[in-house]
């Protein structure tokens, strides 16, 4: 009897486990940029379908030092080295305009596109007979990547590490109007003046220009250089079965998003991690709290010219509190006795400890993000790209204040550490939108594997398709319609005029005749 039992038993796992194996799909995912902070939220999503049964491709600078089931790299991290090279003179590029900061990524992307799908590695991995049933690629205008959706014939998904923005919602057909929805590379809030309304719009008109103009035709040579056979680079620009956006109202103004366009803003976050022992007892021991400091993943505080850096430490010396700081040297020169430095800080896990009462940062997304998951109120030195505006949204929510980086002194950065931290409203309005992040009925992992599965199952989900995509840019805006309409009333005016003068030009006539019938 019990063997019996027992076979009945086997026989049904074995069972279960066809099943589940015969559901897990091939995906390949697409994150080629060297900026880490990107690449943390696409690793989190393909390792959670790793898991779900899914054999994951991943092709990123970032392969996984241990092995996971399920999962694979194609590596790409020979692109590290010039990255590392870059990024030392990240404060240099500082204050550039908005425009040219715009024209500095698409020249940027477009170089790194070419090299990146040049690799040996990228074209082994192109000759080889693999098969995968959807591609998710990055959503950071990098335009000739979507290549792989057509190579491999199937659904295309992606995935934005910032937040919405016209690159983002041109491609599904997103309603987005520069009336209340600010530039990415903008400073402003959804509540804009007149003269910031006017040139939000000619922001956006200078970036649909670039796209289509320099961006498009650029990516297309590209295309077709490493992708032979692939349609024009417009065919598979709005050829989009879902795209992922890294944005939440927490952190974000709420804005109309089309059915097949999903916020996963703190998809990466997860629960607190218990921290290595000696940064535990510091945290625990820290009497007046601790002031954490950190610029992020691509950013390094090392490269931070001299002067700059020494307004941190002659400020963080007169603090009270502890400071804990990332800094990716051994040694910092003048570190006050309160402060602890660390080549390597669990920044989420570090956020989630009670103790921790302020976070002072380069206004990242991720980070911004994570501030808001854990209810920490920020002090924020934005550098570049969104980082301006992540802290305008921050202020804005009254969680803490911004400094920008060509304005920093002593004295201002004092002022602003005290603010936050003796005014309650800053702690209050950050433990509010925690509340308001964490108030979901799923997590954002769990809505963001949902809908790539959706996808999945309905075959690209073309019903989510807007109808807006099946319109010429001029017929979306209306533009023919608004002719049609102005010719109309010109016509009808001329028209009326006609008749009139006809008209009176008859009563005339008729009055001249009446006058020479009574002559006569």
């Amino acid at each position: 009897m019990q063997k019996k039992i027992m076979k009945l038993v086997l026989i049904c796992v074995a069972i279960i486990y066809f099943l589940n194996s015969s559901d897990g799909a091939r995906i390949l995912g697409i994150f080629p940029l060297t900026t880490y902070s990107h690449f943390i939220l696409g690793h989190t999503l393909m390792k959670e379908l790793a898991s779900r049964g899914h054999e994951v491709t991943v092709m990123s600078p970032y392969p996984q030092k241990t092995p996971i089931e399920n999962y694979k790299d194609i590596d790409l991290s020979e692109m590290l080295r010039k990255h590392e090279e870059n990024r030392k003179n990240v404060f240099d590029i500082i204050n550039v305009p908005p425009a040219v900061s715009i024209l500095f990524l698409h020249h940027w992307i477009i170089n790194g596109t070419s090299e990146c799908l040049k690799m040996d590695v990228v074209q082994d991995f192109l000759k080889s007979d693999q098969k995968f049933d959807l591609v998710i690629v990055e959503e950071f205008v990098l335009y000739a990547f979507m290549g792989f959706c057509h190579k491999y014939n199937t659904p295309c998904v992606t995935f934005s590490a910032t937040g919405l923005s016209l690159l983002t919602s041109n491609q599904v057909g997103n309603p987005i109007s520069p009336s209340y929805v600010p530039n990415i590379a903008l400073p402003y809030l959804s509540h804009m003046n007149f003269f910031q309304r006017l040139f939000n719009s000619l922001m956006y008109v200078f970036c649909e220009l670039v796209t289509h103009l320099y961006a498009l035709p650029q990516h297309n040579k590209i295309l077709q250089e490493y992708f032979p056979g692939a349609p024009h680079i417009t065919e598979l620009y709005y050829n989009v079965s879902l795209t992922l956006i890294n944005s939440h109202v927490s952190t974000h103004h709420p804005v109309p998003l089309v059915p097949n366009m999903i916020d996963v803003g703190g998809l990466h976050i997860k629960p607190p991690k218990k921290l290595p022992k000696d940064l535990q007892e510091y945290l625990d021991n820290a009497k007046e709290g601790v002031i954490f400091f950190s610029m992020g993943s691509n950013v390094r505080s090392m490269d931070m010219p001299v002067e700059k850096r020494e307004i941190f430490l002659k400020t963080f010396g007169q603090l009270k509190q502890k400071v804990l700081w990332k800094w990716e040297d051994e040694k910092l020169s003048g570190k006050p006795s309160n402060v602890k430095i660390s080549k390597w800080l669990p920044q989420t896990d570090v956020l989630a400890h009670p103790n921790i009462k302020l976070f002072i940062t380069h206004g990242g997304l991720l980070s911004t993000t994570e501030a808001v998951y854990h209810g920490v109120p920020i002090v924020g030195i934005p550098l570049y790209g969104d980082q301006v505006m992540n802290l305008a949204n921050a202020e804005n929510n009254g969680i803490g204040r911004g400094l920008p980086y060509s304005e920093l002194t002593e004295d201002k950065l004092s002022d602003l550490i005290q603010e936050v931290l003796t005014n309650p409203k800053y702690a209050d309005n950050a433990k509010r939108r925690s509340s308001i992040m964490r108030d979901q009925p799923m997590t954002a992992l769990e809505r963001g594997v949902f809908w790539v599965e959706y996808a999945l199952r309905h075959k690209g989900a073309p019903h989510l398709r807007s109808a807006a995509l099946n319109l010429a840019w001029y017929q979306y805006l209306l533009l023919d319609v608004i002719v049609f309409v102005i010719a109309a009333l010109f016509m009808t005016f001329l028209t009326l005029r006609f008749v009139i003068r006809k008209c009176m030009g008859s009563k005339k006539k008729s009055s001249k005749v009446s006058e020479d019938k009574k002559r006569n």
